[in-house]
């Protein structure tokens, strides 16, 4: 049979390929304008089951094209206060329903936003301006997912989560860059663990989040459990000031952040932020640079660089940094922006106006301040509020865009010759949410990966998300995490089983210390001078004398004197501080090795027993069997974080990924300690052990009013093995220290168990760097190791990070 061969046209395969273009493939946009014209464009609030009209409206508008959308109703405080009092009305029945029950409501949610995800897709695109492929393929799913996650917590919350209670009326505050997902982030979790929900959408974006209200009106939630309060920063503000709320979770900025925690200090509200990020992408030179290229469009420019953990700062080897820009360049020339409705184009459009002057504005910045700018050839829409994508090289680390988040589709890129400078250089910056790990060597990449101060490390990947897994920051990225298990305990308290120790102590105010000077050396009854034995405070692994010179007379409850300790001031702080930072190794020992160091200090404790319960009633007044026992709990409290030393493990998540997300524990770094008066041994054992035991280097104020059961244990410390620095001693006024060390920039927790007033004041100062914080003033019955001890303090003494390694060919 004969063949015939077609004619050549000259042509290869690959010019036909690279000659092919894109035609418009527009998504049909009218079943949702159908649904906004059926409400007649005008939204009201949702409120106990019902919609309620606002006194006021504003209007919503569409970013690819600047129009109106619809108006929506502007939140009053009495909005607030009438959504907040039907949650509360909705509580007690809510939490009265089984496991099960509340289980069956979450996979309702999931299996409605199923049933409506293009509607839901097509709604987010319109109000928010991104791309439908990433609505469709991306946002919607996931919302799906979180609630069906969820909903299996929910029905495991009792065998999961023993011992815990939900919070009761919880407050959530979104924004505009993932409406609808950062809605399934935090209402899933709230209602799997039986919280009542009234929540706020971002001005710019509230569509999909009434149209969720909808559909849980639709399937029948019961009323009140879900409330939505649409309005401005006002609304906000109404929700997470009002009394009668007892949780607040925010997204947003950091600086809101701050005022947020401000705000709660001393409420005893919950709370959890997840706050912006300038998230560094590591490049070495032997990763694969046509992966990293697209690595680079889904960190940055997927969803108009819009993303708290958008991989906005390159950090590329030397060697292959021209090539890499290069390729990148070649990228973006080929880049398409539109009309988000268009499933063929790669970037929509910028929220609002103001938003894109912004970014308008530090790209010009950052080239007024000697950066280079590229933009592709080709020119934006001009109708709506759109931006190119932008690269931007020869960048000093320094530089306004290389420290201030952008929030749009702008990359600027800085170069690194070792890995050490690599991790300087991702580290150089306050915040610290994300990062992306791109080497085809695995042991380099994981050596960098614990090393970089943020929540979550994708290694030869990026922008990879999970309800199974967590996400959250370091430092001013806020604190708290969201999805899997760490994000489930974002919305339960424990059942506390005891209120408050069992013997009232007088405050150091009713009985105040003496103030003497250092070298003042008072006569005994007997006419003999006393051999001064004033306490020192015990800083970097030795004793050291106070910078202010001053001493304070211990007094017993009756009033006798029985020891002196150091006056310790902001100076000594300030020592303490980086007497604990140059003990940095501490963190990096194994935990087998921290606990032979923890069951040394229970022996040489133990071996003094009677010298410390002594010490004890000399200052409490209690009879020696309770000085006894009080030492034999500290003995066995030290025992028990041995034991967790090595046993406080992490966790690999299930994540729907071809590899694996571990979530490991690490330590938190420098954590200031505020004890408290009852049990003045137990109380700082009890503290300190689970901080020492998990990593951490400690800085601890101890018992104001009965100080010199620490000062003594200083010398258990100082024959134990335990390297200089990793627990540090000041002595004093518990306010004044504990002020000092949430002041601290250089300090990144404070645990403060004292007085409301002075927790107020710790987690009021603490927002200048947004360091987490642990307050209580109600008291614990410390002799109690269900409430002493325990799970609850290893959870406060980590933060958990989330490394995400895909593997295969």
């Amino acid at each position: 049979m004969a063949t015939t061969t077609p004619p050549s046209t000259g042509t290869s395969v690959r010019e036909l390929f690279d000659a092919m273009s894109y035609g418009p493939a527009p998504e049909g946009d009218a079943p949702v304008r159908q649904w906004i014209a059926a409400h007649g464009g005008t939204f009201g609030h949702y409120i106990d089951g019902a919609w309620v009209a606002g006194a006021d409206t504003f209007e919503v508008l569409e970013p690819a094209t600047g129009k109106p959308l619809a108006r929506v109703a502007q939140g009053t405080a009495a909005d607030v206060a009438a959504a907040v009092a039907a949650a509360r009305a909705a509580l007690p029945a809510w939490q009265a329903l089984d496991d099960h029950a509340r289980a069956r409501w979450l996979y309702a949610i999931a299996r409605g936003v199923q049933k409506h995800a293009r509607h839901f897709a097509v709604l987010e695109t319109l109000d928010n301006g991104k791309p439908v492929r990433e609505t469709r393929d991306i946002d919607v799913p996931l919302v799906a997912r979180h609630f069906y996650h969820h909903a299996g917590w929910a029905q495991l919350l009792e065998q999961e989560f023993a011992g815990h209670h939900a919070y009761g009326v919880v407050g959530q505050v979104i924004p505009w860059n993932f409406p609808l997902l950062m809605l399934a982030w935090k209402v899933a979790p709230a209602l799997a663990a039986g919280n009542t929900v009234v929540l706020k959408p971002a001005e710019y974006t509230p569509l999909t989040a009434l149209r969720f209200a909808e559909l849980l009106h639709e399937i029948g939630l019961p009323k009140g459990v879900f409330n939505l309060v649409t309005g401005d920063g006002a609304t906000g503000a109404a929700i997470v000031e009002h009394p009668d709320v007892d949780k607040v979770a925010f997204t947003g900025s950091t600086d809101v952040g701050r005022h947020i925690r401000k705000v709660t200090a001393g409420t005893g509200k919950g709370l959890s932020l997840e706050l912006g990020g300038k998230s560094p992408f590591i490049v070495f030179e032997d990763a694969d640079l046509d992966s990293v290229v697209e690595g680079v469009v889904d960190a940055i420019w997927f969803n108009q660089g819009q993303v708290c953990c958008a991989g906005s700062r390159l950090l590329v080897q030397e060697g292959v940094a021209d090539r890499l820009h290069d390729k990148l360049r070649e990228r973006m020339e080929h880049l398409r922006v539109g009309s988000p409705l268009d499933k063929a184009i790669d970037m929509g459009a910028i929220v609002a106006p103001v938003q894109l002057e912004r970014i308008r504005a530090l790209c010009q910045q950052g080239v007024e301040e000697g950066a280079t700018c590229w933009q592709p050839s080709w020119a934006e829409p001009k109708d709506g509020w759109f931006h190119p994508p932008t690269l931007f090289t020869n960048v000093a680390p320094s530089a306004t865009i290389a420290q201030v988040e952008i929030f749009g589709p702008v990359l600027v890129s800085m170069t690194f010759r070792t890995p050490e400078e690599a991790v300087a250089l991702a580290n150089n910056t306050p915040f610290g949410l994300a990062a992306s790990v791109w080497s085809e060597n695995i042991n380099l990449a994981l050596d960098i990966a614990p090393k970089l101060k943020c929540g979550v490390v994708w290694i030869n990947s990026t922008n990879l998300f999970d309800a199974a897994a967590g996400f959250g920051g370091y430092r001013e990225s806020g604190f708290g995490r969201e999805g899997g298990r760490e994000g489930m305990w974002e919305y339960l308290k424990p059942n506390r089983v005891h209120e408050a120790a069992p013997h009232p102590v007088i405050p150091a105010s009713a009985a105040p210390h003496e103030r003497t000077d250092a070298s003042d050396h008072r006569d005994v009854p007997d006419g003999m001078p006393a051999i001064d034995r004033t306490a020192k405070l015990f800083i970097g692994g030795k004793q050291a004398r106070p910078d202010s010179g001053y001493t304070l007379t211990v007094r017993s409850l009756h009033g006798t004197r029985v020891g002196d300790v150091g006056e310790g001031n902001r100076k000594d702080i300030r020592n303490a501080v980086e007497a604990a930072h140059a003990a940095g190794a501490w963190s990096k020992l194994s935990g087998h090795q921290r606990a032979q160091i923890l069951y040394y200090l229970a022996e040489n404790l133990s071996a003094r027993a009677d010298e410390f319960a002594a010490r004890i009633v000399s200052m409490t007044g209690d009879p020696l069997a309770a000085g006894e026992v009080e030492v034999n709990a500290a003995v066995s409290r030290l025992f028990t974080y041995a034991a967790w030393a090595d046993k406080h493990d992490g966790a690999v998540h299930d994540v729907p990924l071809r590899g694996v997300a571990l979530a490991m524990h690490e330590p938190i770094g420098v954590v200031g300690v505020a004890c408290p008066d009852p049990y003045p041994l137990l109380g700082l054992v009890s503290l300190v052990a689970p901080l020492i035991a998990t990593g951490n280097r400690v800085v601890a104020v101890p018992s104001e009013r009965f100080p010199l059961a620490a000062t003594d244990f200083y010398s258990v410390l100082e024959t134990s093995d335990l390297p200089a620095g990793v627990v540090n001693l000041v002595t004093g006024a518990r306010d004044g220290l504990a002020r000092t060390l949430a002041e601290h920039d250089d300090v990144d927790a404070v645990w403060y168990v004292g007085t409301q007033e002075g927790a107020t004041m710790v987690e009021r100062t603490s927002a200048a760097n947004l360091k987490r914080t642990w307050t209580e003033w109600t008291g614990r019955e410390w002799l109690d190791p269900r409430a002493g001890e325990g799970r609850e303090f290893l959870r406060r003494a980590v933060q958990v990070k989330d490394i995400w390694i895909p593997y295969g060919e």
